[in-house]
């Protein structure tokens, strides 16, 4: 299909759409709620919380695109390939199933119904009303996603504009009349003395640098359906109109992240940002604000979940062609709409370990991804900075599962272990060994230059 595709430079109109897809297909359920969830939590120390949170849910998905850009991949596959083509299945399959229907996916249904819908039906009846809009949600995900060529219109020219129209509203009225001074609300303990490592922590739950691996497929398969069909010009492409969505994406979380620190004026500390979200918008609105919200967050859940399975269903496509394109998207459509009613606390609480565990390795990933060219791709330096990892990674996977796991013997032994590591209390004890690893990878892959050199024959080097 994209043999026909006629070949053409972009306008300005042409950007416009592109950022607006792109921002669609990474803010969906998450990026509304956690943000407002961390407000609540860093109180009068929101700012530097907001520090941390921006790092990780903004810097990182923008230079997962850029790794895209740089290493011309098409995919989470390729990001992966250096270490070898098991390794590149085995981390797209952890990917793609961690945003996709173990996880993100579901997430994007359970939060529209739970935000939007729930507070519209008695306590009895939300187990059978989420089914429901469950199975009508990732019906209409899969009918908008099911023609390829049809998604950056759907999502960038129609979905998107309406979303942001909403959000505007619900920020116009509550900014008008805040609740109270961001700056004198009470902090909870762990953010009065760790803000930022804490925001830090928490812009892990977006799974945007995740998804911006995984949907680098998606993102491509749009640029080259709008012409741009050389892989320099798509990565160019790509690149420029992810800025600008990132940009915005970062602005607004940082209205978010105010908007839940100010509600503690009339709010208690909530179980998580849908819930504060609803009761903001319940106090300035009513009834009335209740179906804007339901709108709101159904519109921006519905563009992920569109993203998300379009991107499972092309990458699963291609890797595993046995089954089509369409087969792929129904499973993964099926699949999460299963997973939603297990519930969203549910979902949060499992989603949290394997996101501790797939964080750093991705990071590792990105950064090497976009230093590669100092290095030729050499695998020597991918293995030293993915080994040095994946160890502390693991360590923060056991702690961070429910108390089931991580309270169990196996448990706390490993949380023993894991105490002797560098930034083992704040979360980020991968840190240091991934930076020793870069240290070792970099040594290795000079010497190997240097003994090519000096016997003037090519040392083989795996890439």
């Amino acid at each position: 299909m994209l043999n026909r595709v006629q070949k053409r430079n972009l306008t300005k109109r042409d950007y416009v759409t592109l950022s607006s897809m792109i921002f669609a297909l990474f803010f969906g359920a998450g990026n509304l709620i956690f943000p407002l969830h961390l407000g609540q939590l860093a109180g009068g120390h929101w700012g530097i919380a907001a520090a941390g949170f921006l790092i990780t849910a903004v810097l990182l998905p923008l230079l997962s695109v850029l790794a895209v850009c740089v290493t011309k991949s098409k995919g989470v596959y390729d990001i992966g390939k250096p270490l070898g083509a098991t390794f590149a299945v085995v981390f797209m399959v952890l990917i793609h199933f961690t945003i996709g229907p173990f996880f993100g996916t579901p997430r994007t249904a359970t939060v529209s119904f739970t935000v939007g819908l729930a507070p519209f039906f008695p306590a009895k009846y939300q187990s059978l009303a989420l089914l429901l809009f469950s199975a009508a949600f990732f019906g209409l995900a899969y009918y908008l996603s099911v023609e390829q060529s049809k998604i950056m219109a759907r999502v960038g020219k129609l979905l998107n504009p309406l979303f942001l129209l909403l959000l505007v509203a619900i920020f116009a009225v509550a900014f008008s009349s805040p609740l109270a001074h961001a700056g004198s609300t009470s902090a909870t303990a762990a953010y009065q003395t760790a803000g930022f490592t804490n925001g830090f922590l928490q812009g892990y739950n977006t799974m945007d640098a995740l998804a911006g691996l995984a949907l680098g497929v998606t993102i491509v398969t749009a640029v080259n359906f709008m012409g741009q069909t050389d892989p320099n010009k798509a990565a160019w492409v790509t690149a420029r109109a992810g800025f600008f969505s990132m940009t915005f994406e970062g602005l607004i979380y940082v209205l978010l992240i105010l908007l839940g620190a100010q509600s503690l004026g009339q709010f208690k500390l909530s179980d998580n940002g849908g819930v504060a979200f609803d009761q903001i918008v319940n106090h300035y609105m009513g009834n009335v604000g209740q179906a804007i919200l339901a709108v709101l967050i159904i519109t921006t859940c519905l563009t992920t979940a569109i993203g998300l399975v379009a991107a499972f269903a092309q990458d699963f496509h291609k890797h595993f062609g046995f089954l089509s394109y369409k087969a792929w998207l129904r499973i993964t459509c099926l699949a999460s709409f299963l997973t939603a009613n297990v519930g969203l606390n549910q979902i949060i609480a499992w989603s949290t370990p394997v996101l501790m565990f797939l964080y750093p390795l991705a990071m590792a990933l990105i950064f090497l991804s976009i230093l590669s060219p100092l290095f030729h791709k050499s695998s020597v330096v991918y293995v030293w900075v993915v080994v040095f990892t994946v160890v502390p990674a693991v360590f923060d996977m056991v702690a961070a599962f429910p108390a089931v796991v991580s309270q169990s013997t196996f448990g706390q032994a490993m949380a023993h272990v894991q105490s002797f590591l560098p930034l083992a209390s704040s979360g980020m004890d991968w840190l240091v060994p991934a930076l020793v690893g870069a240290v070792f990878g970099t040594a290795h892959y000079l010497l190997l230059q240097r003994a090519k050199t000096s016997t003037g024959m090519e040392v083989p080097i795996k890439r």
